[in-house]
């Protein structure tokens, strides 16, 4: 097995992908917009998809955050908020915001294992600064990293209720970019005290099985790398102060903050401490190249995935989708426009 999660070209899969695939064993999939068309469609894919490694519990992600990030989209499947809608709740009433993210989450997580999605990448626990990047913006569940956390931690917890793993981004702290990470390198000059706001909320969820990078660059930890390919970041603050020890993957290698090829970058990313590199664009090339470059799994990093892939599987009955919708628009009504 490859350490490394790749993309897809479209709604099923090609000649070549498919022995590339078998071939090159990939950890898992990412999916987007260009990969889904309907239920059936999304089923036949994920579906197919563990039939050829024979791995029920294969890692297929999807970033469903609800808002302005949505590959699933209406009328098909349901529209959910973004992550400011809760916080908005929550200067109102605690709990019930707490209860609402929870509901969102769960329903969200219905939605993507009915097509056989085991992963999302929410929720974000980037502490929201004022003037930063709009990258973040309403995406971001507060500026207070105590309700940050507590607002994340609703939201694992619904994925989980509904058989879906959540992933705690980005670390260690994306809040203060005061660039577009898609399109350039944000570099952070804030001081080792005042980064400590943006390592709370993660330290406070470092229990969750996965977790993604930040493409930053933190000159109070390492002023010439960006996170995902500091061994020192990784190692020192995600690893040691935050204290996480569960499946640690890059942010997406095609980013502009990034330079060099897609399989260079895998390879460093990999090398500087991450379980897995996230490649989402499906161009063979740079999945050949990629595949080349990366030795096998390392055994921690496969416990890790296995272990984070344990957390997938529906154990108790779910309220249905529509209820939990109702719950959710019934508690943030109070603060709808």
């Amino acid at each position: 097995m490859k350490p490394v999660i790749f993309g897809l070209s479209g709604e099923t899969l090609t000649a070549d992908e498919r022995a590339f695939f078998a071939d090159a064993q990939p950890a898992g999939y990412i999916l987007f917009r260009r990969n889904i068309a309907d239920r059936v469609q999304l089923r036949a894919l994920t579906d197919d998809l563990r039939a050829l490694h024979g791995r029920d519990d294969l890692l297929i992600m999807i970033d469903q955050e609800g808002g302005r990030v949505a590959r699933m989209q209406a009328p098909v499947w349901p529209s959910f908020p973004p992550g400011a809608v809760f916080d908005r709740l929550y200067d109102i009433a605690p709990s019930s915001a707490i209860a609402a993210a929870r509901a969102n989450a769960h329903a969200i997580a219905l939605t993507l294992a009915e097509g056989g999605i085991t992963v999302d990448a929410l929720p974000l626990l980037d502490v929201r600064q004022d003037g930063a990047s709009d990258i973040m913006g309403d995406r971001t569940l507060g500026a207070e990293p105590m309700r940050v956390a507590a607002l994340g931690r609703a939201v694992i917890e619904g994925l989980a209720r509904g058989g879906v793993a959540g992933i705690i981004k980005h670390m260690p702290g994306h809040g203060r970019a005061m660039v577009d990470s898609h399109h350039e390198l944000p570099i952070v000059t804030a001081s080792e005290e005042e980064l400590a706001t943006d390592l709370a909320p993660f330290q406070t969820l470092k229990d969750t099985p996965i977790g993604m990078t930040a493409h930053v660059v933190y000159t109070a930890w390492d002023p010439d790398l960006p996170a995902s390919l500091s061994a020192s970041i990784i190692d020192t603050i995600i690893r040691q102060r935050i204290g996480f020890d569960g499946l640690l993957m890059s942010d997406d290698l095609d980013m502009k903050a990034l330079n060099g090829s897609i399989p260079e970058l895998a390879a460093g990313v990999v090398a500087a401490g991450c379980d897995l590199a996230l490649n989402c664009w499906g161009r063979m090339d740079d999945m050949v190249g990629i595949a080349d470059l990366l030795p096998d799994i390392s055994d921690r990093s496969r416990a890790r995935l296995d272990r984070a892939m344990a957390s997938t599987s529906l154990t108790a009955e779910s309220p249905p989708l529509e209820q939990l919708l109702a719950t959710r628009d019934s508690l943030l009504s109070v603060v709808a426009a």
